[in-house]
């Protein structure tokens, strides 16, 4: 507030009274970031001195580097969403109970880095408003919160979950392009608030030290794309055919897995093959089960509750018709799918029982499907754990085409394959081109961390294919399909067969010049930004009532508010009415 004092004679009054202004932006700024709501209670950087104390520059840093820390924990988490069902059973394997821990993660993670990315806003707005920085102490509670939160949460899923790190380096190679651009922006952005501050300082070395860490990390993007890579980016024409669909357990997200609704309802969606999981039970029927034990997938704890961490082998083919494979589904909601359901649907998906090979391969056969399956070893002591192999084959030959078979199992290959050559002998680990043909190997059968354009051309060279599992993230699904791999394993059919282009291609002329524009627009501006500071300092008068000065620079308007009062003596009786009484307040009054 404008304070007047008259002290009998006495009129002490700043100066420029004329140039008084409300600033309600810079109130709602200071007033966010560091509650701060009073004109008083916030001051402006005078020319010279730094925009904060070093307990507030400590502060802003310690937020910059928690911005950068929580967004590489969103970024991490968000790309791994393709695994977030594996992340939800393996907590409930450990757990014991049902909940989708990875969507809480993901949206404390998300809600985290928006609060600090408001603040960081906030404090480049003051900056660039030439206000001295002061963070309120419940924000600097929050940002460290924040700090602790990410720092942990990449450490604890780094060691339990290291594969999604690969994950995250193939993700680079989509969205490297878009990253670098929004970089690049954000360095346009701040060079405002810094080329200010940077030629108020008095002091050469902050000038460079600010400078040189300002040039360092913009020029260290600038030559970042340099070392992408992408399969995605080719020569127009060299993008070949889009990979075939094997459902994973069916469709997955529209029914129960490895039930037979899951499997019809992946072939409706287009599903050119169907993947699943074998067990012997212990009467000698093979049937379809992923777990070792049927806690997960059936009501086994409802039907047989003392029974609940017997491996899923040790059960009869007539106990295994008792139980109910498909109520989980629509209480756990593991895809966030079921509620799209139709109550048709809901009812069927309800009613699931556990399948036997027998059945699986009749659907398959039906619509003329590839299968592709797990074959689990009974434990020891099972009547099977030795004949498990042969009484699995004697099944396939009974009820599909051999060639419509995948062959999996890597026990007694070359037995099995001496039986029935016209099996499709697939391999699950990578081996020089001598091993595989040896094993008479021709589709490889991968996960997808390990694609790579070069092997899958090398291989296919020699007429094997690859397929890579899980894939059901789009963006996943477009680098296999660049890279070149024949087929994808699959929980999103219903998505990934809509999708009639990758998501991201480029040719290598369009990448370049969608780089270089970047970086020369950005330079320009930067440079424009620099230049507009540097003569606004050095030769832009300012405007005061009907004259121009340069106050001591331009910056002089950047004075505290405590600054530039002046004392009038004025003698009311005997003043000249005729001389007037003018003063005029200072412009600092304006904040």
């Amino acid at each position: 507030m404008c304070h007047v004092s008259v002290l009998i004679s006495n009129v002490c009054l700043p100066n420029d009274f004329t140039r008084y202004e409300h600033q309600p932006f810079v109130s709602c700024l200071a007033g966010l970031y560091g509650c701060q709501w009073r004109r008083y209670q916030r001051a402006r950087a005078q020319p010279g001195e730094c925009c904060c104390s070093k307990v507030e520059c400590g502060s802003f840093g310690l937020l910059i580097l928690t911005f950068f820390l929580s967004f590489v924990f969103l970024y991490f988490w968000t790309e791994a969403q393709n695994d977030y069902n594996d992340f939800d059973w393996f907590n409930f394997g450990t757990l014991g109970f049902w909940f989708p821990w990875s969507l809480v993660l993901l949206t404390v993670a998300a809600a985290l880095f928006t609060y600090i990315a408001l603040l960081l806003v906030l404090a480049v707005c003051l900056l660039s408003e030439g206000q001295r920085l002061y963070l309120h102490w419940s924000h600097k509670t929050g940002i460290v919160v924040t700090l602790v939160f990410s720092v942990a949460a990449t450490a604890v899923l780094s060691d339990l979950w290291s594969k999604e790190w690969k994950t995250l380096l193939l993700s680079l190679q989509v969205t490297a392009p878009y990253l670098h651009l929004g970089a690049v922006s954000i360095m346009a952005v701040l060079s405002w608030p810094i080329a200010l501050h940077f030629f108020r300082m008095n002091k050469k070395v902050r000038q460079i030290a600010v400078l040189g860490l300002f040039l360092s990390v913009l020029f260290s993007l600038y030559l970042v794309p340099l070392g992408m890579y992408s399969p995605c980016i080719k020569e127009a024409g060299t993008l070949g055919p889009a990979p075939t669909l094997i459902g994973h357990r069916g469709a997955p997200m529209l029914a129960p897995e490895n039930t037979i609704m899951s499997f019809e309802r992946a072939v409706e969606a287009g599903a050119q093959g169907l993947e699943t999981d074998v067990t012997i039970s212990y009467d000698g029927v093979p049937f379809l089960m992923h777990d070792s034990t049927l806690r997960r997938t059936t009501n086994v704890a409802e039907v047989f509750p003392n029974q609940t961490h017997l491996d899923a082998s040790n059960f009869t083919w007539t106990e295994l018709q008792q139980l109910n494979a498909g109520s989980w589904f629509l209480s756990r909601d593991p895809f966030g799918t079921a509620s799209s359901l139709s109550e048709e649907d809901r009812l069927q998906a309800q009613n699931q029982s556990v399948p036997s090979l027998a059945q699986f391969l009749e659907v398959a056969a039906k619509s003329n499907r590839l299968v592709l399956f797990d074959l689990r070893r009974p434990p020891h002591g099972h009547p099977y754990s030795q004949s498990y192999i042969n009484t699995t084959l004697e099944v396939v030959q009974a009820h599909i085409n051999s060639s419509q078979v995948l062959w999996l199992p890597s026990e007694d290959r070359k037995l099995v394959h001496a039986v029935d050559p016209e099996l499709q002998q697939t391999s699950g680990e990578k081996a020089s081109i001598q091993e595989l043909t040896d094993d008479h190997i021709i589709r490889l059968n991968l996960h997808y961390s390990s694609m790579s354009q070069q092997q899958i051309r090398k291989y296919l060279s020699v007429n094997i294919s690859t397929n890579l599992y899980v894939i059901s993230q789009p963006w996943l699904y477009t680098l296999a399909w660049c890279a070149g791999a024949q087929s994808v394993t699959t929980n999103s059919i219903h998505i990934l067969s809509q999708m009639d282009k990758p998501l991201f291609l480029m040719t290598p002329e369009e990448y370049g010049l969608m780089w270089i524009l970047t970086d020369v627009v950005s330079a320009i501006l930067i440079f424009a930004i620099f230049v507009f500071h540097w003569w606004r300092e050095r030769g832009l008068p300012f405007w005061s009532g009907s004259r121009q000065t340069h106050e001591n620079g331009p910056y002089s308007k950047f004075r505290t508010e405590s600054s530039g009062i002046v004392c009038v003596h004025w003698n009311p009786l005997h003043s000249d009415p005729s001389a007037g009484a003018f003063v005029s307040l200072p412009s600092v009054f304006s904040q």
